[in-house]
Order: C-alpha cells, then sequence, then structure tokens
C-alpha cells in the first residue's frame, strides 16, 4: 500500500511531536510482543527481551544518525544466542559476550567501516535469514503447543548434530500437544494470519493496530476463559505464561536485573561469541537503516558509520544492564514510518513505554501466554523463509540461488556464520566463473574477426582468450575491442602482443579499438600507457 504525500518536515522535536506521539505508540504496540518472543526464542530471561528494547529507544535512538530506525532485540540473533547461553554455562557470561561485542561495534564505527556490509551479497543474507526463519519456526512449535523443548544443546547450532534430538522433542509435541495453549496458539496464529489479508491493509487498521499485539490481547483473552473453564484446558501459569518480576518499587528492578559475569573473560568460546554477535548485528543493523532510508517520506539518509557508534553503545549498555544484544530492526521501523514518526523522539518513545511497562504492568505481562508469543514467532520466521523468497531467488538464476541455497542449507545445519562465509565463498567463485566464462567473444562479420572484451580483462581471462584466438585463420583481419573494458591485466596484453607478432608471419592484420589507453594499476584503477 502506497503512502500518502506527507506534509512538509518541520525542524525540531517540538513541532513534530503531533506525529512522533502516535507513531511511538504504535511502535510500542508491535514492540511488546516481540521483545518478549525473541527472549523466548533465544532461550534468555524474558525480562531481558523488555530492557533491550527500553535502552534501544532511551539511549540509542537520540544518538543514532537514522531519524526513523527503530532498534531492539532482533530474530537474526535468536539462534546464536539460543546456543551461546548453554554453551557459556548461564546468561550472565552472554551479557559479556554482548558488552564485548557492543565495544567492537563502537570501534569500526569510529573507524569508518559502516561500508563493509556492502562487501556480503544480497543472496548470502537472504539465505542467512531464511535459515535463521526456519530455525524459529522449528524451535517455536513444542511452544505453541504447549510442549516447551527445553535447553539447547551445548554444541552446534540448533540443528547441528543434533537433528535426531530436536527432531523427536517436535514430533513428540506434535503428537502430545497440551490442549489449552494449542487453541490459544491456533487462535493468535489465526489472527496474524488475518492480519495480513489485503482488506485489512487497505482499512488502514493494520497501520495503527498491530497484528502481534491483536494476537496477544486475543491469546490473553482466551487464556482467561480457559482458566474459567478449568480441567484439561487451563494453562498453568508457571509454565504456559509469560514470568516476569513483580516489582514493589521501580528501584527493585535494578534487583531484578542479572549482571555480566567476567569468569570466562578470556574463553575463546565467549570470544567467538561476542565476535559472531557483533559481526551478524552489524550486519543486520546496517541492511536495516539502509532499507528505512528507502522507505523515508523524506528521503533522508544515515550514516552507516555513525549507527555502528549507535549500536555499540546500546550493546554496551545492554550487556551490563542485563539486556538481550540489539540491532536495528526493519519490522519496528517500518511500523514507525508507516504510522507516521518523523524524528527519534518515536523510538525514544516507545522504549520509555516499555520501561513503564516493566515498572507498573509485570502481572499484565504475566497473563500472555507462551503459546500466544509463539505464534507471533512463527510468522516472523515464516516471513524470513516464506516460499515466495526462494521462486524469487530462483528466477534471478544460478548466480544469486547458488549462494542462497548454500547459505541457507548451511545456516541450519552447521552454522550461522560458517553458513555466511560458505555462501559468500561460492558467491566469489561464480563470480570468478563468469569472469572466465563470460568475459570475451568473439565473432566473424564480412571476414572481419571481432574479439570484443565484454567487462574487465584479467588473467582469468586468458584461457577464453586464448581459444577465441585458435579460432582465427590465417590470412584474416582482426579487430580487438576493448571498449567496454575499464582495465586490462599485463598477462591480457601480453598474449595479444604474441598474437600480434605471430599475425606478421601468418598474414593477419591487427587493430585495436580501445586498448592502447589501459592498463591495470594498483587496485584495479585504469590509468593511461606513458
Amino acid at each position: 500500500m502506497s503512502m500518502p504525500e506527507p506534509s512538509p518536515l518541520q525542524r525540531g522535536l517540538i513541532p513534530n511531536l503531533k506525529y512522533d506521539v502516535p507513531a511511538g505508540l504504535v511502535v510500542f504496540l508491535v514492540a511488546l510482543p516481540l521483545c518478549l518472543g525473541i527472549a523466548l526464542a533465544s532461550g534468555a530471561p524474558l525480562l531481558a527481551g523488555l530492557i533491550t528494547g527500553a535502552i534501544a529507544g532511551l539511549l540509542v535512538a537520540p544518538i543514532s544518525g537514522s531519524q526513523l530506525s527503530v532498534s531492539g532485540p532482533a530474530a537474526g540473533l535468536t539462534v546464536i544466542l539460543l546456543v551461546g547461553i548453554p554453551a557459556l554455562g548461564g546468561f550472565e557470561h552472554v551479557l559479556l559476550a554482548t558488552m564485548i561485542a557492543g565495544a567492537l561495534q563502537l570501534a569500526a564505527g569510529i573507524a569508518r567501516l559502516g561500508f563493509v556490509s556492502n562487501l556480503v551479497p544480497h543472496a548470502v543474507v537472504e539465505g542467512m535469514l531464511a535459515g535463521i526463519g526456519v530455525i524459529l519456526v522449528l524451535q517455536q512449535i513444542p511452544f505453541a503447543l504447549g510442549r516447551p523443548m527445553g535447553p539447547a544443546p551445548h554444541e552446534g547450532l540448533w540443528m547441528f548434530g543434533h537433528q535426531a534430538e530436536n527432531v523427536a522433542k517436535i514430533t513428540e509435541a506434535v503428537a502430545t500437544p497440551a490442549l489449552g495453549p494449542t487453541l490459544v496458539g491456533a487462535a493468535a496464529l489465526v489472527v496474524l494470519l488475518i492480519w495480513q489479508r489485503p482488506w485489512i491493509a487497505a482499512s488502514g487498521v493494520g497501520r495503527f493496530v498491530p497484528g502481534p499485539l491483536v494476537a496477544v490481547v486475543v491469546g490473553v483473552a482466551l487464556g482467561e476463559v480457559l482458566q474459567l473453564v478449568g480441567g484439561g484446558l487451563a494453562l498453568e501459569p508457571t509454565t504456559h505464561n509469560v514470568a516476569i518480576p513483580v516489582l514493589e518499587t521501580p528501584w527493585a528492578l535494578l534487583d531484578a536485573l542479572p549482571r555480566p559475569s567476567f569468569d570466562k573473560l578470556w574463553s575463546p568460546e565467549l570470544w567467538t561469541l561476542a565476535l559472531t554477535l557483533a559481526a551478524v548485528a552489524s550486519l543486520e543493523t546496517l541492511l536495516s537503516i539502509e532499507a528505512t532510508d528507502k522507505i523515508d517520506p523524506f528521503h533522508r539518509t544515515s550514516g552507516a558509520s555513525r549507527e555502528l557508534i549507535a549500536q555499540g553503545v546500546g550493546n554496551l549498555a545492554a550487556g551490563a544492564a542485563g539486556g538481550l544484544p540489539m540491532t536495528s530492526v526493519i519490522v519496528r521501523s517500518s511500523a514507525n514510518v508507516y504510522a507516521g514518526g518523523r524524528t527519534w523522539f518515536s523510538a525514544f518513545l516507545h522504549g520509555l513505554l516499555i520501561l513503564i511497562a516493566v515498572v507498573a504492568l509485570p502481572v499484565l505481562l504475566n497473563r500472555i501466554p507462551l503459546a500466544a508469543l509463539a505464534a507471533v514467532l512463527i510468522v516472523v520466521g515464516y516471513r524470513l523463509a516464506r516460499i515466495g523468497l526462494f521462486r524469487s531467488m530462483a528466477r534471478h538464476g544460478v548466480e544469486q540461488f547458488l549462494p542462497f541455497v548454500v547459505t541457507f542449507v548451511v545456516t541450519v545445519y552447521v552454522d550461522l556464520l560458517v553458513g555466511v562465509a560458505f555462501g559468500a565463498v561460492i558467491g566469489v567463485l561464480l563470480l570468478l566463473w563468469s569472469q572466465v566464462t563470460t568475459s570475451l567473444h568473439c565473432e566473424e562479420h564480412d571476414g572481419v574477426w571481432h574479439v570484443v572484451f565484454d567487462k574487465d580483462m584479467s588473467f582469468l581471462a586468458k584461457t577464453r582468450l586464448r581459444r577465441a584466438l585458435a579460432t582465427i585463420p590465417d590470412g584474416a583481419k582482426v579487430v580487438f575491442d576493448g571498449q567496454r573494458a575499464s582495465f586490462i591485466d599485463r598477462d591480457v596484453l601480453d598474449m595479444l602482443h604474441s598474437f600480434e607478432v605471430s599475425a606478421v608471419h601468418r598474414g593477419i592484420s591487427v587493430e585495436r579499438v580501445g586498448l592502447d589507453s589501459l592498463r591495470l594499476s594498483w587496485l584495479g584503477r585504469p590509468k593511461a600507457d606513458p
């Protein structure tokens, strides 16, 4: 649905409050169930997700380079945390890894390394997110059926090395669902599917009444009805509902939050987790702000390096305060845009409202069924790994589809960063193969042989060039056309020179077009021959 043309943007916060306050409320309603759900999917304390949402709004929004980006716990990090928490022996060690990841992001931002995300192929990023989506869906099925899987494996990612164990747990949950939670999860899922229908979007309801919020409200209402009915339908509050501390005073929040542990500061596993969090969180953030800038009605551009600084500060604070790691999140950012947000104050307000909810509304939050949150996350996971994405990538050809599929499969069955590395390697190999096979073509017109360089010529094109030159008969006229190339490798120039020398003895006349001014210089910059 296209957005109407907005009224002119005014400078400062005060003139834009009439837009930012309603948008901040909408973003809060979108973020609240997602903060809880992502903490659930990560195997972390649910309060940690809310704390990160609050810090993201209160701290990151004012210093971010993006006016409309909204940060918080992200689905892209759930797989990493799901394994990292048990592998390190507790959430308190993950908090330290989050702080280290934040420090690395801060250093990268100061070093102006925001451009690094441009070096990761789009197909690889899509494959990584699709793999995360599948893991997210599989991991939430037992929660939606009232049969949580329990602790994650201590080694490898969610599936690797534990396929049989995890499939058995999912199969058991499907075979023996708890009726009450299953009804709640099914009702929430139906609401979410209805909220994706075009007529909801056309009515404008979906813009201001988020589907995840409606699903959670329906889940809470149905859960209360089932409690009244009793019997086998009643939900067990300590097992099937959200459980965050009920604070006697606002200051009690400080005592309720976990603290980072420095016991494993020099553990290789902790530093591996920190590096993984920094890399994935930075990549997801930079992709998110790029997407947010594209839908900004005022076409503002965010600074990538400044955003890394903001995220680094945010993750340092989140780790110190007992929260999950954060990224900029496109779901919340797009909700902010479509709700009419104009400045960073809408994201700031959403963080303030989350903090107020933690302090003032814990009893209400503890009535939210985990099955309703699982339904929300199943839809999020499906959107990341939707069937249409696979079809779209296939239509873009093997050079896009193969890195996508390799990244997807390795992410699900081995490791997230290993999946990205494999996908990137496949992408590079396909690029090199393209250089070998499509760098030039040779054709004959009216007795003249044209050897056309279709792109920059590196040493990888030598084999194809040699085959092309071998087809040219004695006594022919040859034109070497380099007008489409910006540089040419010295190996290729030497091969052309050797051919020209032999051409004298074979009665072949040679003409160069657009080649004599090209040379491969340092870092590939073309410069004229002296």
